[in-house]
C-alpha cells in the first residue's frame, strides 16, 4: 500500500474511535462545556451591561458635579458681592460716625474757645476796672490834697445828688 491510499481497516477503526469519542464527549463533556460557555457568555454580558450602567452613572455624576460646581461658583460670587456691599455699608457708616464725631469735637472746641474768650474778656474788664479805680483813686488823691478843693468837690457832688 502506498502512502496516499489508506488501509480500510485503519479508516474503520479510526472512524469507530472518533464516533465513540464523540458520543462519550457528547454525553459527559459537551453539556458541561456548553453550560460553562453559557455561564461565561452571561457573565460577559452582565459585565458589559454593568460597564455600560457604570458609564451612564459616571456621566450622570459628571453632570451633577458640573451643576454643583456652577451652583458653588454662583454662591461664591453672591457671598463676595454681599461682602463687598457690607464693606461699603460699614465704610459709609464709619464715615458718618467719624463726620459726626468731628462735628461734635469742632462744636466742643468752638464752645470752649467762646467760653475762654468770655472768661478772658471778663478778666480783662475786671482788670481794666481795677486799674481804672486805682488810677481814679490816685487822680482823686492828687486833686483832693488840699482841704479847700475837697470841700468844693463834695459840695458839687451833693448838688448833683439832690438834682437826681
Amino acid at each position: 500500500m502506498g502512502i496516499l491510499t489508506p488501509d480500510p481497516g485503519l479508516v474503520f477503526w479510526t472512524s469507530l474511535s472518533f464516533l465513540l469519542l464523540l458520543l462519550l464527549l457528547r454525553r459527559y463533556a459537551w453539556k458541561p462545556m456548553l453550560r460553562a460557555l453559557k455561564v461565561r457568555e452571561e457573565y460577559i454580558s452582565f459585565s458589559l451591561q454593568d460597564a455600560h450602567d457604570a458609564r451612564e452613572e459616571l456621566r450622570g455624576l459628571e453632570e451633577t458635579r458640573k451643576k454643583m460646581m456652577e451652583a458653588a461658583r454662583l454662591e461664591r460670587e453672591k457671598i463676595i458681592r454681599e461682602a463687598r456691599e457690607l464693606r461699603k455699608e460699614i465704610v459709609a457708616e464709619a464715615k458718618k460716625v467719624a463726620e459726626a464725631e468731628a462735628i461734635r469735637v469742632l462744636a466742643a472746641g468752638r464752645e470752649q474757645l467762646e467760653r475762654e474768650r468770655r472768661e478772658t474778656m471778663a478778666a480783662l474788664r475786671q482788670e481794666v476796672g481795677l486799674v481804672s479805680l486805682e488810677i481814679a483813686g490816685k487822680i482823686l488823691h492828687d486833686e483832693l490834697k488840699n482841704d479847700a478843693r475837697q470841700q468844693a468837690v463834695i459840695a458839687q457832688y451833693m448838688k448833683e445828688m439832690d438834682l437826681n
